[in-house]
């Protein structure tokens, strides 16, 4: 009985520990299956993304052609600046929708940081204006550190700045709303501002280190409003028309004075400086990219991957 005991305990014992073994094995296997089919699906992902930057690459330099084949700007973008265009094969392989906005519809945020100077006056002038204003307007905790940050980002040679510590002079300024949302996150981290998130800040700046005047026929109704004192109302219905005139017509008809803004104003000219944003769908997903087209060159391609 002893031995035939003894046996058992010895075969169950096998059995147990080989039992051990085919679950531990198992739980290997079982984890490595996991890891290795995480693996691949990153694979597919990196490998759908790669192939989703090569056809947005594809499609940038086929829309600057276009761009600068195409010999009336100023209708092409009058009517790419008022609505999405989208644009389909007839077999369904490729769709996409191309949006466009002119840079220079605002006053130019790095006009904040030119040096004082008779060419220079009227546009620091202005931008120093807006500025004061929106910060009375909303009511900035500090006005003073804001543009400190301002200056820094631009380069400029300030009282508030040594020079040789700016850290972005090679960026030759502010050269997008991006960049600018920095400066913006910055000031709001170390004042702990919470009017910082109200203000339209788009409405009335831009950003492009281009922009050396105001196309006014696309700016905001406020920005608008403001330059000429006219009611916002009656900007707003006029900057929404489908067949309006001209901004200085509409201006003096209003009993303001186009004149007094008028060397700050693109006037009659067409500003070939414009961004696009391309939405594009491939295999089902569907991504972004964004652009810049300027005096018949496009530019500063950005890939934004999947949306």
């Amino acid at each position: 009985m002893d031995k035939t005991y003894h046996i058992n305990t010895k075969v169950k014992s096998r059995q147990g520990f080989a039992l051990m073994i085919t679950l531990s094995v198992l739980s290997v296997i079982i984890a490595l299956t996991m890891v290795l089919l995480s693996y691949f699906e990153e694979v597919q992902q990196d490998a759908s993304n790669t192939k989703a930057l090569i056809q947005a690459d594809l499609y940038y330099a086929d829309i600057g052609t276009i761009f600068k084949d195409f010999k009336n700007k100023k209708t092409l973008f009058s009517i790419l600046y008022r609505t999405v265009l989208p644009l389909n094969s007839e077999d369904g392989r490729f769709s996409l929708m191309l949006q466009c906005t002119p840079l220079s519809k605002g006053v130019n945020i790095n006009w904040l940081g030119l040096k004082s100077n008779a060419k220079n006056d009227e546009r620091l002038s202005v931008a120093e204006e807006v500025f004061e204003e929106l910060a009375q307007e909303y009511n900035l905790v500090d006005t003073g550190r804001l543009l400190e940050l301002i200056y820094e980002e631009i380069g400029n040679d300030n009282k508030f700045i040594v020079k040789e510590q700016s850290r972005l002079l090679q960026k030759k300024g502010i050269i997008s709303f991006q960049q600018f949302s920095g400066i913006l996150s910055r000031y709001q981290f170390e004042v702990d501002d919470l009017q910082m998130g109200r203000i339209p800040w788009q409405k009335y700046f831009s950003f492009s280190e281009k922009s050396e005047k105001i196309d006014g026929d696309y700016s905001s109704a406020e920005l608008i409003s403001y330059l000429f004192d006219i009611d916002l109302s009656t900007v707003a219905t006029w900057v929404s028309s489908l067949e309006k005139g001209s901004l200085e017509t509409f201006v003096n008809d209003n009993g303001a004075n186009y004149a007094e803004r008028k060397t700050l104003l693109a006037g009659k000219s067409f500003l070939e400086e414009t961004q696009c944003s391309v939405m594009y769908a491939l295999q089902g997903e569907y991504y972004r990219f964004t652009f810049e087209y300027i005096e018949g060159e496009a530019k500063y391609f950005e890939f934004y991957g999947k949306q």
